[in-house]
This record gives structure tokens, C-alpha cells and sequence, in this order.
């Protein structure tokens, strides 16, 4: 009992001690910090786990001739195979765009400082040496890569496999010389970092922690671009110089640097012009607005003429990228109108007070719903090339005969001139494949659903007082529609446009289960040709290539969408 009574006031001191540390204004800080860390420490785990290290993983493959394993290292070998001499303007430019970026984040960081006015001193070697750590571990990454994937061939000549065995040769690869070293170094600077971090938080004051975090950010983006750039200026560089002796060696003539050369001379007047563009609405005068348009055109004229010269560029690489590319472009142009238009439609006729509208609205749902694997395996035999299939069946009974549908290969304006009696269609003209539409009319049927319920939720916000207001004033449906309705969409269709592109760019599943072999690969998008080099050919290292150039257009494709949507689209 007595001792209970002596332990007592020693438990309830040391309790004290405790709050009293976190009790202050400071300790409450750091107690939030440190708990807001640990709650997004597993999704920074998870993301890195599944997200990065993927990603950073198939650009280490894209490098190599990966043949069901790792062998040479080629650089830009794989991606100048599938677009040719595009490949050097796109790292050149990916070069510059790394330093423009790390001069936009230095700028940032600059502007905040002259509205905060707080010191950001203290935090920017922080970031400096966040940065550095970043490249550093970049650089251990590779560095065990090669050493961890060559345990496969190192435990296939032991016979007995077993976990102390793997262990070892795990040590090994983290023991190697150039591992331990990059490890090392990682660590140092991180630890630095750290320490930075630790004093500009207490040496830096309450108004200088406000914008601390701001401070470390940029100063780390723009060290981690302004290392990425240089570095992969110098290797795209590296690669053409390499790509000369080998033509030389092989006494052929190669045209990189005049197409480099000339290529990103047409970028650069294209953006030239957009600036000058954009600079004529704030001119002074009618005249210099008209000067200004007059030089803008001619920057875009002569931008093109230069740009000219990408089919040249592009002439060399692999002819079924191209034809997927253009496959796929068709694809898109032939679904997202047709989509957006008949969603639109349906969503503004099931929003009027008509009777059975939940019933319509779960009609027109389900195709999206259904899975795309069942849905195009009927697609498949309602439009099979035998004259006794649905739809050639019902085509005979209004007096048309069959038609080929998922095994014609020609273009669907040529099959139908020929039906016309025309023999001497312009292949110019020919369009996209017949197969190519019936796997359109798939997606169409497939999206229209879904692009109906989203259209409906944007006409739920719109505001009835708008709609009562036009009214009043006198304008009819089709003035409130087109002046009210369609303008308050616009964010709705962005997100539509957006989504729907990215998908045709991205669409395999429907593509793969309705392609014929009588279609002679006209229905072969982007996506299945990299599935096919993948599957059949077993080129990993060229499938991951074409993967990042696919990844290079949707982002392009976003970049102008977005551009687009920041004048066009209203929010209100």
C-alpha cells in the first residue's frame, strides 16, 4: 500500500512532464505534423510501391533489348525503331521543357517570397538537398537493378534452392562496389536534408514555418528538373553522336541534326506566334492589332512549313506504329462526337417531365455496365461476315445484300461506292475500315449511357431561376439551349471530351475480342499493336517504348484539351 502510494506522484509528474511538452504552442505543432505524416506515409508507401517504381521500371526496360529478359543496352534504340529520328526532337525538347520547368518552380518560389515577404533562405537548401537526394536515389535504383535482376540467372545453376541461398545472393547485389557507394551517398545527402530541415524549422519563426513548406517544394522540384534536364540533354545528345558513327561505319547518310534542327525550329514559331497572338488583344490601336495578327500568321505559316519536315523524320521508324496511330485516330474522331452528340440529346429529353424516365435512364445505363467482354462477344456474332448473322439478315430482308462487317478490310466509303457502281473511288477518300466502324458503334453503344447520366447530372445544376428568367424575356427552346444550357455544360463536356478521348487512346478489351485476321490489321489500334509486340513477339523492351509514346500523345492530347477548356469552358 505504500509503495502504491510513493509510485503514485512519480507516475503522475512524469505524466505532466509529458503534456507539458506537447502542450505548448510549438509541441502542439510538431504533434500535428508528425500525425499528419503517419497518416500519409502508407499512401506515399503504396503510390511508390505501385505507381512509381512500375513506371520507373519500364522506362529502365524501354533502354534495352529485352527479349523475355534483359540484354544490350540500346538507349534511344527502341523508340528511334518505332518513330524514327522523332525520337531525338522529343528528348531534346523533353530536355528543355525539364528546364524551363525548373526555372517556372524558381520563379514561383520567387513570387511567394515577394508577397510573404518571409525569408525563404533557411528552407531553400532543404530542397536543394531534397532534390539531390532524389536524383541520388534515382541513381541507386539503377544502379541495383542489374544486380538484382541477374539473381534468376545465378539460382538457375544452384540445385538446391532455397531461402538462405536467395538471401546471400540478395546480399550480394546490396554489397556490390558501385551499389554501396551510390547507397551511401543517397544516404548522406537525405541525411543532410534532414538536418536542414530540423534547423530552418527552428531557427526560422513562426511567419517563416508558413510558407516553409511551400519553400522546400519548389526549391526541390526545381533542383530534381534542373538535374533531369542537363542530364538528358546530354544523353540525347550522346545518342545522336552515336547514331553518326554507326551511319558512317555503315557509309549511310543521315539527316538528325538538320531534322532536329528544323523541327524544333518550327515549335518554336509556332509558340512564337501563339504569343504574338495573344499580345494583339491588349494592343494600343486597330493598326498594331492588325500588325500583330498579320506577323502571328505568318510565324504559324512558317512554323508549319518547318513542321513539315516530321513525316521525314518519322519516315524510318515502324510502319505498324504509324497505321496503328492513324487507326486510332480515326477511332477516336469516329466515337467521341457521335457519343457526346447522342448523349447530350437523350440526357436533354430524359431531363423533361415525360413518365418512365428512371426506366430509360437504367435502359441507357446498361450497356456501360454490362461487361465489355460478354457485350463484344454478341457484337461478334450480330455482325459476323456470314449472310445468315443478324444483321446481314436483316439487311437482306429491306433488299441489301451482306456485307463482310468485322472481315472487310477496305474503307467503309470505298465498300460503300462500290455498292454504288463506283470502281475508281479515290483511295484517298476511303475512310476508316468497315470493321473499324462496327467496333465504333460498339463503343458508341457502349459510352452513350454513361455520357447521358453525367449530362444529366450537369442539367441538375443549372439553375431553374435561369431557365424562368429566359422565359420571361421571350426566348425559345432553342435560344435557351444554345445561350444557357449548352454554355453551363461546357465543364461537363471538357470532362467528357477529356475522359473519352483518353479512353479510344487506351481502348484494348472490345478491340481485341471483335479484330478478324480477314481484317488484315485495319482494326488494330495503338494500344493492340504494343499488346501484340508484347504477346506474340515477346520484345518487352519495345513494347515499353511504344507504351511511353502512347503516354507522349494522351498527355500532348491533354495538354491541348486543357488549354482549350481554360478559354473555353464556363464555370460559372
Amino acid at each position: 500500500m505504500a509503495t502504491t502510494t510513493l509510485d503514485h506522484p512519480q507516475v503522475t509528474s512524469s505524466t505532466q512532464e509529458k503534456k507539458s511538452i506537447f502542450s505548448s504552442r510549438r509541441g502542439r505543432r510538431i504533434r500535428e505534423n508528425v500525425t499528419a505524416y503517419l497518416f500519409i506515409a502508407p499512401a506515399v508507401i503504396i503510390i511508390g510501391i505501385f505507381g512509381i517504381m512500375p513506371v520507373a521500371f519500364a522506362i529502365y526496360v524501354s533502354l534495352f533489348q529485352w527479349i523475355i529478359k534483359q540484354k544490350e543496352f540500346l538507349g534511344f534504340g527502341n523508340y528511334t525503331k518505332a518513330i524514327g529520328n522523332l525520337a531525338y526532337v522529343a528528348g531534346f525538347w523533353l530536355a528543355l521543357g525539364a528546364i524551363i520547368a525548373a526555372v517556372v518552380f524558381a520563379r514561383r518560389l520567387w513570387r511567394i517570397y515577394r508577397q510573404s515577404g518571409q525569408s525563404p533562405w533557411l528552407w531553400i537548401p532543404t530542397g536543394i538537398a531534397g532534390g539531390a537526394a532524389i536524383a541520388l536515389l534515382v541513381k541507386f535504383i539503377v544502379a541495383v537493378l542489374p544486380n538484382f535482376l541477374g539473381i534468376a540467372d545465378k539460382i538457375r545453376g544452384i540445385a538446391v534452392k532455397t531461402r538462405e541461398v536467395y538471401a546471400q545472393l540478395l546480399g550480394e547485389v546490396f554489397s556490390a562496389p558501385e551499389v554501396v557507394t551510390a547507397r551511401n551517398w543517397f544516404l548522406l545527402i537525405l541525411g543532410l536534408a534532414l538536418v536542414l530541415a530540423v534547423i530552418a524549422y527552428f531557427l526560422g519563426g513562426q511567419a517563416a514555418r508558413i510558407h516553409g513548406g511551400e519553400y522546400v517544394s519548389y526549391s526541390m522540384l526545381a533542383t530534381s528538373m534542373a538535374i533531369i534536364g542537363p542530364l538528358l540533354g546530354w544523353f540525347t545528345y550522346r545518342e545522336i553522336v552515336q547514331a553518326y558513327v554507326v551511319a558512317i561505319e555503315a557509309e549511310k547518310s543521315v539527316d538528325i541534326w538538320p531534322q532536329v534542327g528544323t523541327i524544333s525550329g518550327g515549335l518554336i514559331l509556332l509558340l512564337a506566334a501563339w504569343f504574338v497572338w495573344r499580345s494583339a488583344e491588349r494592343a494600343d490601336s486597330t493598326k498594331a492589332t492588325f500588325i500583330r495578327l498579320a506577323a502571328a500568321a505568318v510565324l504559324i505559316v512558317a512554323g508549319w512549313i518547318l513542321i513539315g519536315e516530321v513525316p521525314a523524320a518519322g519516315a524510318s521508324g515502324d510502319k505498324d506504329i504509324w497505321k496503328g496511330l492513324q487507326i486510332t485516330v480515326w477511332y477516336s474522331v469516329g466515337t467521341v462526337p457521335f457519343e457526346l452528340g447522342i448523349g447530350l440529346v437523350l440526357a436533354t429529353l430524359l431531363f423533361q417531365e415525360i413518365r418512365g424516365k428512371s426506366i430509360y435512364r437504367m435502359v441507357f445505363f446498361l450497356p456501360y455496365v454490362t461487361p465489355s467482354i460478354a457485350s463484344a462477344a454478341i457484337f461478334r456474332v450480330l455482325f459476323s461476315n456470314q449472310p445468315a448473322a443478324p444483321v446481314n439478315s436483316l439487311l437482306t430482308v429491306v433488299g441489301i445484300s451482306p456485307f463482310q462487317f468485322l472481315a472487310e478490310p477496305k474503307g467503309v466509303f470505298t465498300v460503300l461506292a462500290q455498292r454504288f457502281g463506283l470502281t475508281d473511288f479515290p483511295s484517298w477518300l476511303a475512310g476508316p475500315s468497315l470493321a473499324l466502324v462496327v467496333i465504333m458503334i460498339f463503343n458508341i453503344w457502349t459510352y452513350v449511357g454513361y455520357n447521358t447520366v453525367i449530362y444529366l447530372a450537369g442539367l441538375g445544376s443549372i439553375p431553374k431561376e435561369m431557365y424562368e428568367a429566359a422565359a420571361v424575356d421571350g426566348a425559345g427552346r432553342w435560344s435557351i439551349f444554345r445561350h444557357i444550357t449548352f454554355p453551363l455544360l461546357s465543364p461537363t463536356t471538357y470532362f467528357l471530351t477529356l475522359l473519352a478521348t483518353i479512353g479510344t487512346f487506351k481502348a484494348f478489351n472490345h478491340i481485341w475480342v471483335l479484330r478478324e485476321a480477314a481484317a488484315l490489321g485495319n482494326t488494330d489500334t495503338f494500344s493492340v499493336v504494343i499488346f501484340e509486340e508484347m504477346k506474340r513477339n515477346a520484345r518487352y523492351g519495345y513494347a515499353s517504348a511504344l507504351s511511353f509514346v502512347l503516354f507522349g500523345i494522351i498527355l500532348t492530347l491533354t495538354l491541348i484539351n486543357n488549354r482549350i477548356a481554360r478559354e473555353k469552358v464556363f464555370y460559372g
